[in-house]
């Protein structure tokens, strides 16, 4: 079994790996043909050694036919050059098939990516997903590269020079192959044993993967609360399990090599001294002991080639065992057969008992939502951390999927609406900021296409943001990198403008103004409501000070709405809403 209790599937991967392989078959074809003829060309060449020899040896006493060996080293020297030829050929167009599949293999891991459910990364670390496309697809790509070519060389290589042993000498033949039979064994045995470590390898270096990028990420927070020591000990159980496993694996795997080596060498000995005995009787010559010399290292070195093909395989078995589970991962449903389409939205929107819960849990976050928003109306959802705030958001951009009921915009439901469609229907201002590597320009415009230039500067002076951007040596082309440091505040006000360029008919605000200062919450606060004007909009918020000017203001607690009204209205109610707001003016007394 794999770690988390998924039953190992190697041979289905790799059949699975061939099926990207195929495309290709007419190149692998021809590389392999070219690696035939140039294993074969180095095995005619000990036959042509042994002519050599002999001719020099029956030369000895009455003169070395010069021509005859000028004429066998010629053909020779031809014999190895189109073999080098041949297997540069071979390893060109392997290398081309390798990157081809990596870049395939590494594109529909990016789709897939798109078309897996929030779900699946609220159960996956992100570090874990970014160790199958980075770590595991190049030891695909490796195992290939390496493997595939020196295989059929391998094997041709192999079976050749058993061929040309038995035509040779038959006695020389099967001592050599009986004193190599041992580490056929062994080899196999060893393979057996190390293929499970080779999958912990890769299962551990997700997890490391994914705590580093955890730990990276909070790294102020870990700081903060002298959190150090308790990383250093969860990252160093985490790499001493990697350690180990990575350990056991190429400790099998590097005893292939000397193994190998020991047998070829106890082959030398071996083919020695029963030719030495054949031709002291005089059943052999010593041109044929020369070129069983060659042969048995003809014969050996493909059994090195494939303990080290064994070992990539074994960790390519591995790799491809993870991308592939994740390419088979449960995808979202199907919408390409979908025909609804909203374009010209008013901005209606009714939830009708939604009902949610979380997948692999038993817990009910949304229990019977019912509300319903007039098209421009500014809607305000508060509540307690946990009431279920953001999750209706999620459901209502359809990042995850209701368990039951409906929510309809213009009376459409957004289950007959692609996800597609729905997204382009609001624009949203997350708590967490996203900012990308590339210049502020290109951050505000993100995938809008057709914006101008005054377009963006003028979101940029709605938020206030105008100036700073100016300030800067490069204006908006100034790339936000490692070298450039804003603020967090700062950082909020680039993804408001960003949602203020993309000018959406409704719009979602997810506690847009956390980050920020009062003076400059009171900016944002008026851009936002010339934002909010004739729109739909959705706010989420804590600081129920932004929220007071709301059409309709929702308490929500325990995924049901407890308090509707308008702010005036809640606090005359003197409940959940008046009691949340005064503790806030009492902190800020």
């Amino acid at each position: 079994m794999m770690p988390g209790g998924k039953p190992k599937d190697f041979r289905g991967a790799v059949r699975k790996l061939f099926g990207y392989i195929g495309q290709y078959l007419p190149g692998i074809i021809v590389a392999l043909v070219l690696g035939f003829f140039g294993a074969v060309f180095n095995i005619i060449g000990p036959d042509k050694l042994s002519e050599i020899t002999d001719i020099i040896a029956a030369g000895m006493m009455t003169g070395i036919d010069i021509d005859a060996v000028a004429r066998v080293g010629t053909f020779l020297a031809v014999l190895y050059v189109l073999s080098l030829l041949f297997n540069y050929i071979q390893g060109f167009i392997m290398a081309t098939v390798t990157q081809r599949v990596s870049r395939r293999l590494r594109s529909d891991i990016s789709r897939k990516i798109n078309r897996l459910p929030l779900s699946y990364f609220n159960r996956n670390s992100t570090g874990d997903v970014l160790s199958r496309v980075t770590n595991d697809v190049d030891l695909i790509g490796q195992m290939m590269n390496n493997s595939i070519g020196s295989f059929i060389n391998a094997i041709t290589t192999f079976v050749g020079a058993l061929v040309m042993m038995f035509y040779t000498n038959w006695i020389m033949a099967l001592s050599a192959i009986l004193s190599t039979f041992i580490g056929f064994f062994l080899m196999s045995r060893i393979m057996g044993v190390s293929q499970k470590h080779f999958a912990a390898v890769q299962q551990h270096t997700g997890r490391v993967n994914g705590y580093v990028e955890e730990m990276f990420a909070g790294h102020t927070v870990v700081k903060a609360y002298n959190g150090e020591r308790e990383a250093r000990r969860k990252f160093n159980e985490i790499n001493e399990q990697l350690y180990t496993s990575a350990w056991k694996s190429q400790f099998l795997s590097g005893l292939m090599m000397p193994l190998m080596g020991f047998v070829g060498n106890f082959g030398y000995v071996v083919v020695c001294i029963v030719g030495a005995l054949l031709a002291t009787n005089g059943h052999t010559s010593f041109g044929t002991i020369v070129a069983f010399m060659v042969y048995i290292r003809l014969f050996t070195n493909p059994l090195q080639q494939f303990a080290q093909i064994g070992t990539s395989l074994q960790s390519a078995a591995a790799a491809a065992e993870r991308v592939f589970e994740f390419l088979g991962e449960e995808e979202m449903s199907d919408e390409s057969g979908k025909t609804a389409r909203l374009d010209n939205v008013r901005g209606d929107v009714e939830f009708r008992h939604v009902r949610f819960g979380y997948e692999g849990t038993d817990k009910i976050v949304i229990k019977d939502f019912s509300a319903h928003a007039k098209a421009g109306q500014k809607i305000a959802i508060v509540g307690p951390t946990g009431a279920g705030k953001t999750t209706l958001v999620n459901l209502l951009m359809r990042f995850n999927e209701m368990n039951s009921g409906d929510i309809l915009i213009d009376g459409v439901s957004i289950k007959d609406l692609t996800r597609e469609n729905v997204h382009s229907l609001f624009c949203m201002v997350l708590q967490d900021t996203w900012l990308f590597e590339g210049t502020i320009r290109e951050n505000i415009v993100y995938a809008k296409q057709g914006v101008t230039d005054e377009e963006v500067e003028r979101a940029c002076r709605a938020v206030g943001l105008h100036h700073f951007i100016r300030s800067l040596p490069n204006g908006y082309d100034t790339v936000l990198d490692d070298k450039v440091n804003l603020s967090a505040g700062q950082k909020q006000l680039i993804t408001i403008a960003r949602a203020m360029v993309e000018n959406a008919p409704m719009l979602i605000l997810d506690e847009a103004t956390s980050s920020v200062d009062t003076r400059t919450e009171v900016q944002i606060q008026e851009a936002m409501d010339k934002l909010m004007a004739g729109r739909t909009s959705f706010v989420i918020a804590h600081r129920l000070s932004t929220i007071r000017n709301a059409d309709l203001i929702l308490f929500m607690k325990d995924g049901d709405i407890v308090e509707s009204g308008t702010h005036e209205e809640l606090l005359a109610k003197n409940g959940h809403y008046a009691e949340l707001y005064n503790s806030q003016f009492e902190q800020v007394s």
